[in-house]
């Protein structure tokens, strides 16, 4: 049975016409990323970038070289999209990819996390085995059809985030509105819809749209007879996402993924009705099975099993931020505050210094820096690494007062803690992080 839901051949139209779409995406994403000034405000004027803890070997190159970067990773998302060296500048792009997902975190979001599941995956499959140059270089590259695990692994992926997604929104500052009402107060200036996003009953609906879609929009697209007012459905959701919080190419690369859930003969149809149809569903099963089945169900454990560590992690995660990344758990807080950085000298232990924040950092960063306990504690490395290339040691203290959704600001870091003499934990609770019964 197994065999037959995996090896089943299927005609792989969905997969050529998605890595069209998708390397067009992300060739966007590079290229705009140089023209809208993001590589620059990013990677190139700050001092210091807040790479993932444990990948401080990853920084931003000298110079001019991230602009070289991000377009040399356009240049490969071309090739994706034409299928030139479709493999090799897949993988290319992977390592591109990632480098700059763990380079920084001031511009974090999921969704890049989801990209870079997305490389990895796009990296493995059968996507350039026509519609490509390598087929018209190499006709004996020429496929008309894939194993039907092809398109279960992305449904599959798929499901799982924006099942969390919805999951993660069943708390009571987003159910009684306040999450929406703080996204849209800060767009009350939007030409036109900025009024209208201020209205009570556009929470209500944003709210509760926002639940019910992410719960149920992969079972509408599975099932036929509600696919079409679901795709109707999801062009308004992902347009919506897109004018109002701007977030690049991810709406559009949600709407892509729809391909895989309309029906092969359709797609074929629509896209690419010149080339041949498979539809002998044919059996086939590879040599790589025995690989391939283990691969799939350790892939699977680990997306299920990350986003649910916080709750074996003491404290609430929307103010520890402790098993906050990888979980899918999107624009669900507003986190405000400040933070003041003391340096002490051992030889002078009743006087403390007080850093000025602004000779490193960028906006951006100071926003990090100034509600994310990760980002405290790195900035506090950063301060010692600094100090001791002149030979001084130090100890470096932190006052803090932090604010998640607009409620009442709270500390969040213990000020009589050095932050140079503790050590981040990966897998458990970082103790110097106040914790509190309820946020």
């Amino acid at each position: 049975m197994i065999n037959r839901w995996l090896f089943t051949q299927i005609d792989n139209s969905s997969l050529i016409i998605f890595r069209v779409f998708f390397g067009f995406l992300i060739t966007a994403e590079s290229f705009g990323a140089i023209l809208t000034g993001w590589v620059r405000r990013t990677l190139v004027e700050p001092k210091f970038t807040f790479n993932f803890i444990g990948f401080d070997f990853l920084q931003p190159l000298p110079g001019d070289g991230m602009y070289y970067y991000f377009a040399l990773m356009g240049i490969l998302g071309i090739f994706i999209m034409i299928g030139f060296k479709y493999r090799w500048s897949m993988i290319g792009y992977t390592v591109l990819w990632a480098g700059v997902y763990y380079m920084q975190k001031a511009s974090y979001n999921n969704h890049y996390y989801l990209l870079l599941l997305l490389c990895i995956l796009m990296s493995a499959l059968p996507a350039g085995n026509y519609f490509s140059l390598d087929v018209k270089r190499n006709p004996a590259l020429k496929k008309i059809s894939m194993p039907r695990w092809c398109v279960l692994f992305i449904i599959i992926q798929l499901w799982i985030v924006y099942t969390y997604a919805s999951v993660a929104k069943l708390y009571p500052d987003w159910l009684d509105y306040t999450v929406a009402r703080n996204l849209m107060f800060s767009r009350a200036n939007y030409p036109i819809i900025g009024g209208l996003l201020q209205e009570h009953w556009t929470h209500v609906c944003i709210t509760y749209f926002g639940i019910l879609f992410d719960l149920l929009i992969i079972p509408l697209l599975l099932w036929r007879k509600t696919r079409l007012a679901a795709f109707i459905i999801s062009i308004f959701f992902h347009l919506f996402n897109s004018i109002v919080f701007q977030i690049g190419i991810f709406p559009y690369m949600s709407l892509a993924f729809t391909v895989f859930f309309f029906s092969k003969e359709r797609i074929h149809h629509i896209f690419m009705p010149k080339k041949e149809f498979y539809a002998s569903n044919q059996l086939i099963v590879p040599s790589y099975r025995k690989f391939l089945i283990p691969a799939l169900t350790i892939w699977f454990v680990i997306q299920l099993a990350l986003p649910i560590r916080h709750w074996f992690i003491p404290g609430d995660v929307l103010w520890t931020e402790e098993g906050h990344k990888l979980s899918w758990r999107m624009m669900l807080r507003g986190r405000s505050g400040f933070t003041n950085f003391y340096i002490e000298h051992p030889d002078n232990p009743d006087k403390r210094l007080k850093v000025d924040k602004t000779k490193y950092l960028s906006k951006k960063q100071l926003r990090l820096v100034n509600t994310k306990p990760d980002a405290i504690w790195q900035f506090a490395q950063f301060l010692k690494e600094e100090h001791l290339k002149d030979g001084k040691e130090i100890a470096i203290y932190v006052t803090s007062r932090v604010s998640v959704n607009g409620k009442k600001a709270k500390v969040l870091i213990d000020p009589d803690v050095d932050l140079t003499s503790v050590e981040w934990n990966y897998f458990a609770t970082n103790p110097w992080v106040i914790k509190y019964d309820k946020e």
